[in-house]
Order: C-alpha cells, then sequence, then structure tokens
C-alpha cells in the first residue's frame, strides 16, 4: 500500500514539473523569437537592434524592472505586449526591416512569458 501511494505521488510529482518545464519552454520560445532582437538573450538591452529605438530598450535585469514585475506580475508583459496605442516597438522592428510574423496571444502566453522573465531575472540578481 504504501509503495502504491509513494509510486503514485512521484508519478504527479513528475507530471507537475513537466508541465512547469513546458510552460517555461513556451515562455523561453517566446521571448527568444519576440523580444531577444531588442532586449538580448541575457534581458540586459543588448539584443542587435536595441541602440536603434528612441528610447534606447531598457535592461530588463536592474532590481527596478524585477520589482515592478513583483509588484503588478503579469501586468508589465502584458500591457507592452498588447500596448493598444503605442507603436515604440513596431516602429522599432519596421524602420529596421524586421518583420515578425502575426502572432496571437492567449492569457497562457503572457504567464509563460512573465514567468520565464521572472525567473531569469531572479538567476541574475
Amino acid at each position: 500500500m504504501k509503495k502504491t501511494i509513494f509510486a503514485s505521488l512521484g508519478l504527479l510529482l513528475l507530471a507537475l514539473a513537466t508541465g512547469s518545464q513546458a510552460e517555461n519552454s513556451n515562455g523561453k520560445s517566446i521571448f527568444v523569437q519576440r523580444c531577444a532582437m531588442c532586449h538580448g538573450a541575457d534581458l540586459k538591452g543588448t539584443g542587435p537592434l536595441a541602440n536603434k529605438s528612441k528610447p534606447p530598450t531598457p535592461d530588463l535585469s536592474t532590481a527596478a524592472f524585477k520589482k515592478r514585475l513583483h509588484d503588478y506580475p503579469g501586468v508589465i508583459v502584458s500591457s507592452v505586449v498588447l500596448r493598444p496605442n503605442g507603436d515604440l516597438i513596431p516602429k522599432t522592428l519596421r524602420e529596421n526591416g524586421v518583420k515578425l510574423p502575426a502572432f496571437t496571444w492567449r492569457v497562457q502566453d503572457l504567464r509563460d512569458l512573465n514567468a520565464y522573465m521572472t525567473a531569469e531575472i531572479s538567476k541574475k540578481r
């Protein structure tokens, strides 16, 4: 009986870990494909287009940005990604000949991107 319970708990933990990795993988994939060209793989604003936007791309690994992510979980990422009346990101991409494929954002994508960024920023500080 105890072996069955432990085996079941082990399978449950494995399933949870796999789901978590899948979400983080989605967040990383989105970041690499849609954000790293400006923010860089290190989130420090070191991507190839970082200095081509006005103002320059911010460093997302700072303590101030980490605090904003903590204080307003998900809001920062979704407000930047979905900004309805801001043209800074699309304009910078257009001016540099970058054409991103259309992307239909799901709530889970925003959560995954936020989780990925939060985890990466936590590693850096």
